[in-house]
């Protein structure tokens, strides 16, 4: 359990509004609604990307994992997992850990082949090592290499079988097969609050805690925040997606359905992919009880279609600790948000 989730106190449930109340460490009460966060499965690679510094790095991570916030309409989901040290990397100099999503295996090696091609190679002093033991190997490298127009060698870094690519700057080093593997998207929770800069305070303490606390996961959204939830489908156009008006504040008065609080005016989503439902349902944890010890928050409650999007359930009564209450039967969770 995370430090924050400690500090956090159940003291009471609504069993009309079906929402446990939770005292943060600050005393405020804080409405979390007894529903889940619904999940689905999507292929993974995990790619090491090491560089002359930690600023290049981090730059060759931040463009690689660009334009890839949800594959409603992305051609990806991915982000920056985390900061590796030098002594942890194949050729002793540091690096970033990126994880990348996509529907299947096969769109998957396309992402990687694009993203390393384009974005890893082209970037001063990089290198891109595999970063996941998967039950499948993609020939990533060994596509890349023919790039290198027959002056490719093949090498071993690290004990790893690489290829050696020339380019103006030198040699790009990327590994040959990377892993991939079924992991789990889609996981996520909103957070209401009374103000627009209390919502993204509580987002980003979500954001800081997870990133320092969990490894395994990434949050694919702008920051790890995402202010345009949306529904499948719409109302009035031939759309995939739309917004979903039951959490726009500024329609809480004209829509039938809206489940926005009267005293919350801002709304904000973490989503959250892993590589594991256990990071999944600990980033959770660490995420809301982050958020509810911040000030401002009225509401924590999470998406779900019933069960009918995908295989993977996030409790919130889990994330905070709570029992299931006496009057609900454990083996059905209503989706009321």
């Amino acid at each position: 359990m995370s430090p924050n989730a400690s500090k956090l106190k159940i003291v009471g449930y609504d069993d009309k509004e079906q929402v446990f109340l939770v005292k943060s460490a600050a005393g405020q009460v804080v409405n979390v609604s007894d529903t889940f966060a619904e999940m689905f499965p999507l292929w993974v690679g995990r790619v090491l990307i090491t560089a002359q510094n930690e600023k290049w790095a981090q730059i060759a991570g931040n463009i690689t994992t660009g334009f890839a916030t949800s594959v409603i309409a992305a051609s990806a989901e991915a982000s920056i997992e985390c900061a590796v040290p030098a002594d942890q990397t194949p050729d002793h100099r540091p690096g970033v850990l990126i994880q990348i999503y996509n529907r299947d295996r096969f769109e998957l090696k396309g992402q990687l082949l694009g993203r390393i091609g384009q974005c890893v190679m082209t970037c001063p002093s990089t290198a891109a090592f595999n970063g996941l033991l998967g039950k499948r190997t993609l020939n990533v490298g060994s596509s890349l290499r023919y790039f290198g127009d027959g002056f490719q060698k093949k090498t071993v870094v690290g004990g790893r079988k690489c290829w050696r690519i020339p380019v103006m700057e030198g040699d790009f080093i990327v590994e040959d097969g990377f892993g991939a593997m079924e992991a789990v998207a889609g996981g996520n929770y909103m957070i209401f609050a009374k103000t627009q800069p209390e919502a993204l305070a509580a987002s980003e303490a979500a954001v800081d805690a997870i990133r320092e606390q969990v490894p395994d996961v990434i949050m694919p959204f702008p920051g790890g925040v995402c202010r345009s939830g949306s529904k499948a489908g719409s109302m009035k156009y031939k759309l995939k997606a739309s917004t979903n008006q039951a959490y726009c504040p500024t329609l809480r008065t004209i829509v039938p359905d809206t489940v926005v609080p009267k005293d919350a005016n801002s709304v904000f989503e973490i989503v959250l992919n892993g590589l594991t439902l256990e990071a999944v349902n600990k980033a959770m944890q660490v995420g809301v009880a982050a958020s509810i010890n911040c000030p401002g928050i009225v509401k924590i409650s999470a998406g779900n279609y019933g069960g009918k999007l995908g295989p993977y359930k996030s409790f919130l009564r889990d994330a905070i600790g709570a029992p299931v209450p006496e009057t609900k039967d454990a083996s059905v969770a209503k989706s009321k948000a």
